[in-house]
């Protein structure tokens, strides 16, 4: 069993990693830089993203385990004080895993000659313009649906649908769906410009387009990854092939993780 440590550097962090390495090698465990069975990230939901995304070219060969050392993380399963519990986990670990729908992102510059860019997101991935509104189209396959004018478009997976969709209106989707969401961010409706104003969820088999006006300085983010473009022709979003593959010991139930994040304990 190889497994990479990935930690961010808070101080509790930095010590929680320093103990669970000592245990790991203990058991006799093979802690490695690349190329790992298992990544344990600890920290955040954050610091997850940032492993998956180092991750993203070998997700049929990884899976992943969050220890959370500050707030609840909707990623992370693990508490500090659950290392030894982790550690005989893995000791019996049969390969169980639990995987989660991809977003994926193609990116073509003006120059028709250069090869696109892509991109897996775990959450979502947005469009911007960095000094006016965002003026596109906007098409599902090659039908074109609407022509937007706003601060943008976010386009979020099923487990995504829980951050910033869900602030922008979004519904919150079960990642036993196969499907993306899109929602709008701050859409201008006049007699010029008429958008849905609703979000919208398009099945696997389906593409989103986003065709930008010529000549907008375009900003996309992927996760919590930012890149700046000037001249965009397309951006195309669909359900990425790939899955991201969670370790199944202790991963709760989607609607547990729902309710824990937003809705805590209740009683009648």
């Amino acid at each position: 069993m190889r497994i990479t440590i990935q930690n961010n550097q808070k101080e509790t962090s930095v010590r929680v990693a320093e103990k669970l390495r000592q245990m790991l090698t203990e058991k006799g465990f093979q802690l490695v830089e690349m190329q790992p069975d298992i990544v344990i990230t600890i920290g955040g939901d954050g610091t997850l993203l940032s492993a998956f995304h180092r991750q993203a070219h070998r997700l049929k060969d990884v899976r992943f385990i969050g220890i959370h050392t500050g707030h609840l993380g909707f990623y992370t399963d693990w508490r500090e004080y659950q290392l030894e519990e982790l550690v005989e986990s893995i000791a019996k670990d049969k390969g169980d895993f639990i995987s989660y729908p991809l977003l994926d992102v193609e990116v073509f510059e003006a120059d028709e000659m250069q090869d696109s860019h892509h991109f897996l997101a775990l959450n979502e991935a947005t469009i911007q313009s960095s000094v006016e509104t965002l003026v596109c189209d906007v098409f599902i396959d090659d039908f074109c649906l609407e022509k937007f004018r706003g601060d943008g478009i976010c386009v979020a997976t099923p487990t995504g649908s829980t951050g910033y969709n869900k602030s922008l209106g979004g519904a919150v989707l079960s990642p036993r769906l196969e499907v993306l969401q899109m929602t709008e961010i701050a859409s201008i409706n006049n007699r010029i410009f008429r958008t849905l104003s609703a979000p919208l969820v398009i099945s696997k088999e389906e593409t989103i387009s986003v065709r930008p006006a010529k000549g907008r300085h375009i900003i996309i983010t992927v996760d919590h990854m930012q890149f700046e473009q000037r001249q965009i022709r397309e951006i195309r979003l669909s359900l990425a092939s790939e899955r991201i593959r969670f370790y199944r010991d202790r991963h709760p139930h989607f609607w547990q993780r729902v309710s824990d994040a937003f809705i805590g304990e209740t009683s009648l």
